[in-house]
């Protein structure tokens, strides 16, 4: 670990801290999972070993469970699959993800010990599992998991006690960190990274966590001068300041007390009424909109969760229609409605007004996140690719650029997302000077092409996007 070392972080217990400057890009460790599994929701259409999503899988002929893009990946998750494979057969079903979890982790321990590695800084009997600090229902919900642990856990492996099984479960429950897909856009799975689990939370992080390879990477968003203390943020910015304590207290079991939460900056902005003409919207106009946006969201979220995108737009098309006008382009609901307009728009083929409401959405991300924020990054790619597809060729290529900036920074040059999106900045940028050369022409050529290959369908909008590093049950 050549960047950081462990100290004795006030009010917070052990932390990082760098040893040596370090500016924006800069890598302070990467770290392969002391072990990982595939969420139990897409076990069915993610590889075991990679992660990598797939529309056809591979099954394992004992288990009938593990799923594999082909040989290589089955051979290569071999060595931490065949005690799985086998307690799964015997155990006739297959237990939870965190169960799952909890066993590779102790398979492992008990073949190697708890440290794996010489760049190992802390090994999993050290972390806290904050056990005394659950919930009854919490609580109910562990004495499930050990009882089903201890049914799945093989007799011919070492035994383990209540205390060491119910340590691990908590440790999982507070520092499993969400493992993406290939494409780093979608939480598929849980793994558990030891030095990771050593970083603090800061509401206003110096670095960011990226999963790249199968390796997750420290990636630092600013200067960071020798003996600062390295940091991360657990939940997603873009929540007022009461509702990210509410959020860390609830989940990580701490009281967040960062200068963001203590001195609620940007909380005004997040929450604020527009101004119309150079007037203010009266402070009761803006709550009665607060909340029927509040309510409305709940509605698009079920409609979301249920597929059905049709009634998506609809609802957040009529929220829309009330918030203009009333609450500023800042204000996160108003946000959460653009975003989501955006992408379902995108995924129906509306472009045209799915690029106008992506382009308002960045403009409101901008005045609220870090400016290396990996959120916004991810968000202005996304509308810079939108404008593209409604032929907006000129902001589009801007969008693309500045997302380009971002994620050299968050992602690195090698992460999959840059590489494409680097492919995207040399085609739009190359477009952008045929259109400025004979605007017709290129306006001719582009329709002629979407007609020969009719435009792809984008993704289907996916229910749970990476915003919170660390995954709670």
């Amino acid at each position: 670990m050549e960047f950081v070392e462990v100290f004795d972080s006030p009010g917070k217990g052990r932390g990082l801290r760098v040893t040596k400057e370090v500016w924006a890009g800069d890598v302070l460790f990467s770290e392969a999972p002391f072990a990982s599994v595939v969420f139990d929701s897409h076990a069915d259409n993610v590889c075991h070993c990679c992660f990598r999503r797939q529309e056809k899988l591979q099954r394992c002929g004992q288990c009938r469970f593990a799923q594999y893009c082909d040989k290589t990946c089955q051979r290569a998750a071999w060595e931490e699959h065949k005690q799985e494979c086998g307690a799964i057969k015997t155990y006739g079903k297959v237990p939870n993800e965190n169960v799952r979890l909890t066993a590779r982790i102790m398979w492992r321990m008990d073949k190697e010990g708890g440290v794996v590695s010489d760049m190992q800084l802390v090994t999993p009997d050290e972390l806290e599992d904050h056990i005394g600090d659950m919930t009854e229902e919490d609580l109910r919900d562990l004495k499930v998991d050990i009882h089903n642990f201890l049914d799945f856990w093989p007799r011919s492996s070492k035994p383990h006690t209540v205390d060491s099984i119910s340590h691990i479960l908590g440790v999982i429950n507070c520092n499993g960190f969400m493992v993406s897909d290939q494409r780093g856009l979608q939480a598929v799975g849980v793994g558990l990274f030891l030095n990771l689990c050593m970083v603090n939370h800061e509401c206003w992080p110096n670095c960011t966590v990226i999963l790249n390879n199968g390796k997750i990477e420290l990636r630092v968003l600013g200067k960071i001068s020798p003996g600062e203390e390295v940091t991360v943020s657990y939940v997603d910015y873009l929540n007022i300041s009461e509702d990210r304590r509410r959020m860390l207290k609830q989940n990580y079991y701490f009281d967040c007390t960062c200068e963001h939460c203590t001195n609620k900056i940007k909380d005004d902005l997040k929450m604020a009424g527009a101004e119309v003409d150079g007037v203010k919207v009266p402070d009761e106009k803006v709550k009665e909109i607060t909340e029927y946006s509040c309510k409305m969201l709940e509605k698009m979220d079920k409609a979301r969760r249920d597929a059905n995108y049709n009634e998506v737009v609809k609802i957040c098309r009529e929220c829309a229609e009330k918030q203009e006008n009333v609450l500023a382009d800042t204000h996160i609901y108003q946000l959460r409605m653009w975003c989501t307009l955006s992408e379902v728009l995108s995924y129906l083929q509306y472009v045209d007004e799915a690029s106008y409401y992506s382009r308002k959405m960045v403009e409101g991300y901008i005045k609220l996140y870090h400016p290396n924020n990996a959120q916004l990054g991810m968000a202005t790619m996304r509308a810079g690719v939108t404008l593209w597809q409604a032929g907006h060729i000129e902001v589009a290529h801007g969008m693309i650029c500045k997302a380009y900036a971002i994620l050299l920074i968050t992602h690195g040059p090698t992460h999959p997302i840059t590489k494409d999106l680097e492919a995207m900045r040399v085609q739009t940028e190359m477009e952008l000077r045929m259109f400025k050369e004979n605007e017709y022409v290129y306006h001719s050529m582009r329709e002629a092409a979407l007609k020969n290959q009719p435009m792809k369908m984008m993704a289907e909008p996916a229910n749970e996007g990476i915003k919170n590093l660390f995954r709670r049950k």
